[in-house]
């Protein structure tokens, strides 16, 4: 007998399951009352650690009250270096609300909504533009060139995240690709079903590398069955002339 399809043994927990258990803790902005009147807080960046499973360093940031809380570290922060949050100078590392950041300007560890937490732009090397203040609210332009627009009291800090151009270098051996996609909980490698036995894999079996029967299926299929594409509408591209009516002459 040949092993279960890979959709099937997620089922099980454990093999497939991100370790969890070694995250550090979880990217927040603190809720301060003081920021939100106007006045700056003073942080101070007591520690630069890897998180396993994230690309970006993280900075353990410490409040004057004791109070601490983590975030992907920009570009240029260091050790003891004190930054604001709240109203306050332009400088990298400063956490501002939106309205504070003039046009132009590039930031990261963006919040979606006002006390979120950073939640757009914290990956390594990533950043956006803040292109302009309108009615509708601050509009950004995101590492996807896309443009939206968030709250004016919306926070980000100010400067690039750490870690850019660290998907340029290859793993060159599979046995860095395999440490990297079992930190993540990711399942690799990936094989084709068709190069897989019959008893390994609904597409597997045959000479020719053939499915030999349609890859679509339905929604409602079973473990181990559901494979393939899944609850599809249509296959193949396009054609020209469907949703086109013929008028009869």
């Amino acid at each position: 007998m040949g092993k279960r399809p890979i959709v099937r043994r997620r089922g099980r927990g454990g093999i497939f399951s991100a370790p969890t258990h070694r995250r550090v803790e979880s990217v927040s902005y603190p809720g301060l009352t003081e920021a939100q009147d106007g006045k700056a807080v003073t942080a101070v960046v007591t520690e630069l650690l890897h998180e396993s499973g994230r690309g970006a360093p993280l900075a353990r940031m410490s409040l004057e009250k004791g109070k601490e809380f983590y975030v992907p570290a920009p570009e240029g922060l260091s050790l003891n270096r004190k930054i604001s949050i709240g109203e306050s100078t332009v400088e990298v590392g400063n956490i501002l609300p939106l309205r504070s950041i003039p046009e132009g300007t590039i930031v990261c560890n963006i919040e979606r909504r006002p006390g979120e937490g950073a939640a757009i732009a914290r990956s390594s090397g990533a950043y956006a533009t803040l292109v302009s203040h309108s009615p509708r609210g601050a509009e950004l332009k995101l590492p996807s060139m896309k443009s939206i627009y968030l709250d004016e009291k919306c926070r980000a800090m100010i400067g690039v995240v750490a870690g850019g151009g660290r998907t340029e270098k290859p793993f060159l051996k599979a046995g860095l690709k395999m440490t990297f996609m079992r930190a993540r909980g990711r399942r690799w490698p990936r094989v084709k079903g068709t190069s897989m036995i019959a008893a390994s894999h609904p597409h597997g079996g045959g000479r020719h590398r053939h499915e030999g029967k349609p890859t679509t299926v339905s929604r409602n299929a079973p473990p181990g069955r559901k494979v393939g594409l899944i609850a599809a509408r249509q296959t193949g591209r396009a054609s020209k002339s469907r949703g086109i009516r013929r008028e009869s002459s």
